[in-house]
């Protein structure tokens, strides 16, 4: 089976880092063309374009012999409310021609337990602003954009949402996070419902605990890991590029008869309860 994204263009969003990095280095080695936004990881972000695009990204007319031509950008972007969404959809329009994927992979984990009463309210307008309403700003003007290429006789899109097993059953002391990834699994099943006659799929992977910066100080503390692994059924974390396959294929041609489907990849963790 070949999954292939030749001639495919992705905006992927927290590229820099964690499963959005894993998410770049598949996608290019499938044969897109993909644009990622970070916030603060510029040097990451740097290596990353040198390692994948070709070139350069501190000498842009130096080539390197990796994948020749020019095949990933990085943008520093904030995406924190609705603000900057519009320009992000825009520039990887300006840079590659089109657009046809958007991974939703950035968000927030706050990694201290808040007891709900206890929660500030300025934590819970800062998830939900990084963790949902950059998200909607994100959907809305690549849907946008994908029809307006449909309407030129081009292919619709694919958009993959990444959510969590917390947006399925909850979590105890991060209820802002989970009601986050809760609130975009129902979008995927609002959307792809909403968006399937034009010919764009809406589908979400929702991760368990996955060996990334966001989770290394509840993993590395023993007691925490101890409780962690006690939860998932393979007796271990996912890596990052096991998340960044599910995505792949769901962009692809083979996963053609799929669309508002929740993808678990969590180790069987959400059947544990």
């Amino acid at each position: 089976m070949n999954l292939s994204l030749s001639g495919k263009v992705a905006l992927v969003t927290g590229g820099s880092r964690g499963i959005g990095v894993a998410v770049v280095r598949t996608f290019v080695a499938a044969g897109a063309r993909v644009l990622f936004n970070y916030e603060k990881s510029k040097e990451r972000a740097d290596q990353l374009v040198k390692e994948l695009s070709g070139r350069d990204a501190a000498n842009p007319n130096v080539a390197s012999n990796v994948f020749p031509g020019d095949r990933c950008a990085a943008v520093a972007c904030n995406l924190s409310g609705t603000e900057t969404a519009r320009e992000l959809v825009a520039q990887t329009v300006d840079r590659f021609g089109r657009l046809d994927i958007l991974v939703a992979n950035h968000g927030v984990w706050p990694a201290e337990d808040v007891p709900v009463d206890q929660m500030r309210d300025s934590q819970w307008r800062n998830t939900v602003a990084i963790n949902l309403d950059s998200v909607f700003a994100l959907i809305k003007h690549s849907v946008a954009q994908m029809k307006r290429q449909e309407k030129s006789g081009g292919a619709a899109g694919h958009i993959v949402l990444v959510s969590s097993t917390a947006g399925q059953r909850g979590e105890a002391f991060h209820c802002d996070y989970a009601a986050t990834k809760g609130a975009l699994i129902s979008m995927v099943k609002g959307l792809s419902t909403e968006l399937a006659r034009g010919g764009i799929y809406v589908n979400c992977v929702a991760p368990g605990w996955v060996d990334t910066d966001m989770s290394a100080a509840a993993l590395n503390d023993a007691k925490s890991r101890a409780t962690i692994f006690a939860t998932i059924p393979l007796g271990r974390v996912a890596t990052p590029e096991e998340i960044a396959a599910p995505i792949l294929f769901l962009c692809t041609p083979q996963a053609g008869f799929i669309t508002g489907e929740v993808f678990n990849v969590n180790g069987g963790a959400v059947l544990a309860g």
